[in-house]
């Protein structure tokens, strides 16, 4: 035998060595399997069900086999399954095209109601029961429950969390308002997996069929024990740090804790949980210290892995399994059990883990906001933070440096809003709440879980330890410059200003900063084509049944009525009219012009009073209190070549509600504009004697459409080429009755409907009538409107196809 073998010569390979094949669950899949999945998220439209399934098929084949197309294999995949996700969410909805249709169903409170002044509103869990109809069985609905304000005995305040209950309610298709830069409810219905939305019908015929049990009547009962127990203004908060409920909380602390940057605390969120699980894990590694008897069992590491599982998950209960909470767990799981495996796992390694276990958990948590903020936030960490040993102070100062910057863009695209306050804010927010009031507020809630009473004093120091910190931030909420509001902006503004950052946070001697600079500008401060002189714009915004109206000039802006608001209930001036505005990028009104007083029209005047600093406002007499300049035939003025006259009502005539409102002309050098708020057909007939002066290009038909307005003389006096309707979707009035809009086509007028178009904004200029319709331009796959068309046309197509042959 030789000593020494011989060295094999080098094979000879055609093209060089072979690419090394990419980690099946690697960082590089991880990134294609999330390209794939907002390849489906984000597009306008879904594939059809049977390419999605190929895409899958053919994307895990390619995945799973170990070759060059491994990456390619797993973003298809993640097409595929997001798709196949989506198309599961909407089958569990109801029929978009389905009306309103009333039934009796049995189920279970599934979350902690919401009780208001005039309503009460609760997730409810409709029973399996085979005598349901099919899309009913087993789904998820949002009812409300309307009764009678001051009445303690009303039947709706006992509702609790995790009771069953028979209730005969009235259920529709989830259908959402579609604004620039508002909410939008039907992508939320999707993520949440909601059926629908509904009311109770008959409150007399509801009737409770046992009592509340479960996690959701725990976290109540607890809930009205930190109620009960804590004294002074701090209970509030300590219910949404201990228990994720956020029902307390008025509008003014919103509003307050989003000029300070701090939402992201307050309620339960994945930061918490991850505190919990580190927390849990040093307890156990600290008892494992202790005894050292325990790590023959289990390895002290393995322990704390498992310990913080636990800690999360247990967490994760107390706060209902809110997405957030569960998108955490799934986290810590992952890495936990990499762990557990005795894999080394750096963070960029656990993190792609993480990333993968969520998207094939649930594609659809891309629609969520938290997403992006948590995954985003601790990539910028792992890449901007020196790996190196430093100072904690330091550690602590640098994560919340790159946090600000590296999420502003994010921030911005989501909420349309940062808090320039955030930054130092957050510097005593962080460690003061999340060190010193959560640990007390779970304290408690642990004591009290074992004994009743026992949570009363560390509750009570927590909110003691919160209000210390809230007196000094509240004045910092409410300083003029806190929030700062920008313009919605477009998607590629939003991938410029990422490429900015990344640039920014760059090594030094990475180059010049200030081509990173520009690339933030189309984001922070968007381009905003304003009209000429002598032309208008115009947004009918979508407030349901109701109506607001933003017009501008070159220089100028009015709105035309604030939206409805019903009292403890939904507010559109608040909801909508507000954050379409900062969208719009106005921060200021020249004028608030309100039709009449009704609360479909003025209902959200409190609320634009108070982010506009009380605009100058004209409203007919005896309208509303506090507007002192009535509006009156007569009054005119002239911004930047436009003319603004008010037509309807003349002065000294006593107020009667929709016949008194105002109505506005606004008269541009390329035609008119007519806004005619409410008025009735004996106001339209005193107006015909003028009949010129009604000549418009653009007019928003009266009380949305109704059949006491748009007479036949009165269209014919108009004769526009425009006609918008402000109504809601399904509203009980009918609006807008189909004679009225055959008579308003029938003039030659093109019918647009905030309820099927969304906002419908209109520009009058040298070019001509242009007009855009949110939910064309911003088409969504999960866009109810576009679903009910779409199932109205393929109706008509087959009662064709099934039609008698002629």
């Amino acid at each position: 035998m030789p000593r020494h073998q011989p060295i094999p010569a080098a094979p000879d390979y055609p093209s060089g060595p072979p690419a090394a094949t990419l980690p099946l669950a690697g960082k590089a899949c991880a990134a294609a399997l999330l390209l794939g999945a907002c390849a489906c998220v984000f597009a306008p439209a879904l594939l059809p069900r049977w390419v999605a399934a190929l895409l899958l098929a053919s994307g895990l084949a390619a995945w799973s086999w170990p070759c060059r197309w491994r990456a390619l294999g797993a973003a298809l995949s993640g097409l595929g399954w997001a798709t196949l996700h989506a198309h599961l969410a909407l089958s569990l909805q109801l029929p978009a095209a389905s009306g309103v249709a009333e039934h009796i169903v049995r189920g279970r409170v599934a979350d902690l109601p919401v009780h208001g002044a005039r309503s009460s509103r609760f997730l409810f869990q409709v029973d399996d029961d085979p005598a349901l109809p099919v899309p009913l069985r087993g789904r998820a609905f949002v009812v409300s429950w309307h009764g009678q304000p001051g009445n303690a005995a009303d039947p709706r305040r006992h509702v609790r969390a995790g009771a069953r209950w028979e209730l005969p309610v009235r259920l529709r298709p989830p259908r959402g308002l579609r604004n620039p830069g508002g909410f939008d409810g039907e992508r939320q219905a999707v993520l949440q997996r909601l059926s629908g939305t509904g009311y109770v019908r008959d409150p007399a015929r509801a009737s409770a069929l046992g009592p509340a049990q479960g996690l959701p009547a725990w976290r109540e009962r607890m809930a009205e024990a930190i109620g009960a127990q804590v004294r002074g203004g701090g209970a509030r908060f300590v219910q949404a740090l201990a228990l994720g409920d956020t029902r307390g909380l008025s509008q003014a602390d919103w509003d307050d804790l989003r000029a300070l940057g701090l939402t992201h605390l307050i309620a339960i969120s994945g930061f918490h949980v991850g505190l919990v699980a580190g927390g849990t894990a040093w307890l156990a590694a600290l008892g494992w210290r202790l005894w050292p008897a325990l790590g023959r069992r289990l390895p002290r590491p393995l322990a704390a892995a498992v310990a913080a599982v636990l800690g999360a998950a247990l967490y994760a209960a107390v706060a209902g399994f809110a997405l957030p909470t569960v998108r955490t767990v799934l986290m810590i799981a992952v890495v936990g059990a990499a762990r557990c495996a005795r894999r080394p796992a750096t963070v960029g390694q656990a993190l792609a883990l993480a990333a993968l276990a969520v998207l094939l958990a649930d594609p659809l948590a891309l629609l969520a906001p938290g997403f992006w903020l948590s995954f985003a936030g601790v990539l910028w960490l792992v890449w901007c933070l020196p790996g190196q040993q430093v100072h904690w102070l330091r550690t602590f100062l640098g994560a919340q440096g790159v946090a600000t910057l590296a999420l502003l863009p994010l921030t911005v695209a989501l909420f349309g809003q940062t808090s320039r306050a955030g930054p130092l804010v957050n510097l005593l927010a962080i460690p003061w709440w999340s060190l010193v009031v959560v640990p007390l507020a779970l304290l408690g809630t642990a004591l009290e879980a074992v004994l009743s009473g026992a949570g009363r004093w560390p509750w009570q120091l927590a909110a003691w330890s919160f209000e210390a910190s809230w007196w000094l931030l509240g004045h910092v909420a409410r300083a003029p410059l806190a929030l700062w509001w920008l313009p919605e902006a477009g998607r590629w503004a939003v991938l410029a200003a990422l490429l900015g950052v990344a640039w920014l946070l760059l090594p030094r001697g990475s180059g010049g900063r200030l081509p990173a600079l520009v690339l933030c500008l189309p984001l922070l401060w968007p381009a905003q084509q304003r009209p000429r002189h002598g032309e208008a714009e115009l947004l009918v915004m979508d407030v349901g049944q109701g109506l607001a109206i933003w017009v501008r000039t070159r220089s100028h802006r009015l709105l035309y009525d604030a939206g409805p608001a019903a009292e403890g209930g939904f507010d559109a001036g608040e909801r909508v009219v507000v954050p379409t505005l900062h969208a719009l990028g106005e921060h200021r009104l020249d004028r608030l012009l309100l039709s009449h007083g009704d609360r479909d029209h003025a209902g959200g005047v409190a609320a634009v009073r108070r982010a506009y600093r009380h605009p100058p406002e004209l409203a007919p007499a005896g309208a509303l209190p506090g507007v002192r300049t009535p509006c009156a035939v007569g009054q005119a003025w002239r911004w930047d070549g436009v003319e603004f006259r008010i037509l309807h009502p003349r002065p000294g005539t006593p107020y009667r509600g929709n016949a008194s409102s105002c109505v506005l002309r606004i008269g541009t050098a390329h035609g008119a504009i007519l806004l005619a708020g409410d008025i009735d057909a004996a106001s339209e007939a005193v107006l015909l004697a003028d009949a010129t002066a009604l000549r418009a290009a653009l007019v928003v038909v009266p009380h949305h459409g109704s059949a006491g307005s748009s007479s036949p003389a009165w269209v014919e006096a108009v004769a526009p080429r425009l006609a918008i309707v402000s109504a809601g979707h399904g509203n009980r009035f009918g609006h807008p009755r189909a004679e009225v809009v055959a008579r308003w086509q029938a003039a030659g007028a093109e019918v647009l409907g905030t309820a099927g178009s969304g906002a419908v904004r209109a520009w009058l200029g040298g070019d001509g009538l242009h007009v855009r319709e949110q939910r064309v331009f911003q088409p969504r796959w999960w866009d109810a409107a576009e679903r009910s068309r779409s199932a109205a046309i393929l109706s008509v197509v087959k009662q064709a196809a099934d039609g008698p042959e002629g």
